[in-house]
């Protein structure tokens, strides 16, 4: 097998425990992520703190000369970020992976490509080392903090409305997503008390819910237009419905609705148009 330094990045993230170590892996669904990642998988479910079995022996020697031990914990301080291309070489992701990761989209604006277009100087990459190394005690002290939300019971009862309803269509969420968001909510509330409620549950919506939402026409139509009417600030006026909102015909006028998460009712409407034309959508997709 190749050197790839993962294994030497892992032993001196157990050796050095005081700064955050961050193992990227570039378009990682260039291959089936469940069947190359499986080992990191299972370690990260277990609480024996043996981790990686490695090789037999008692010492091995890598390709750089160093030790390699025959076992290899997976420490707090270790956190893995993955980029995802979506086109026909790819491959999509299993429930598996996305019960253990938070999605974030990057979508370029018309503003944002037009600032870039017009930008005149050449992109320095070097000017960004160092940046951000005064945040990392922080950070890392963050992490290893268990999360505990002093007004629990009001996003306790968001959650619930989102699961009761789509558990209706079949596309209820499980324990370890409703635990993973209410410990995003904890951390954000951490970082930025400012940050207002909406605001926090689009997140929240967008990272760990919209991913796992795929399938044909039959039946996801009821689960997104389930969801758009969370995103809604307001009941519909009488008469409108949801699909009118999600996929307006040209000649018919739309009132304008007040919507409290706009991220997630935008991604809802493109996944929603995807799935009335093309009978098929996927949050990668849309």
């Amino acid at each position: 097998m190749p050197e790839n330094g993962v294994v030497s990045l892992i032993i001196k993230a157990n050796e050095d425990e005081s700064k955050p170590y961050f193992l990227i892996l570039d378009e990682m669904n260039l291959s089936h992520v469940e069947r190359y990642f499986a080992d990191f998988l299972s370690v990260m479910e277990s609480k024996d703190g043996k981790g990686f079995s490695l090789h037999s022996g008692s010492n091995s020697i890598g390709s750089n000369g160093g030790k390699i031990p025959a076992s290899l914990p997976i420490p707090q301080n270790l956190f893995i970020i993955g980029t995802v291309n979506i086109d026909e070489t790819t491959y999509m992701f299993s429930p598996k992976v996305l019960d253990r990761a938070n999605v974030i989209e990057f979508r370029v604006s018309e503003e944002e490509m037009t600032s870039y277009l017009q930008a005149t100087g050449k992109f320095d990459p070097d000017g960004l080392t160092g940046e951000g190394s005064k945040m990392a005690g922080d950070f890392l002290v963050l992490a290893k903090k268990e999360s505990e939300i002093s007004d629990s019971e009001k996003y306790s009862k968001i959650l619930m409305s989102f699961f009761t309803e789509l558990q209706k269509t079949g596309a209820e969420f499980g324990y370890r997503t409703a635990s993973e968001i209410m410990r995003f909510i904890w951390a954000v509330k951490q970082i930025n008390s400012e940050w207002i409620d909406e605001d926090i549950i689009d997140a929240a919506i967008m990272q760990k819910l919209l991913p796992k939402v795929h399938g044909s026409r039959r039946r996801l139509t009821p689960v997104l237009e389930t969801l758009a009417k969370f995103c809604l600030a307001e009941e519909l006026p009488s008469g409108l419905k949801m699909e009118d909102l999600l996929n307006p015909k040209e000649n018919k006028m739309v009132p304008e609705i007040k919507i409290k998460y706009l991220l997630s009712h935008e991604k809802i409407s493109r996944m929603y148009i995807n799935l009335i034309h093309n009978g098929f959508t996927s949050y990668a997709e849309a």
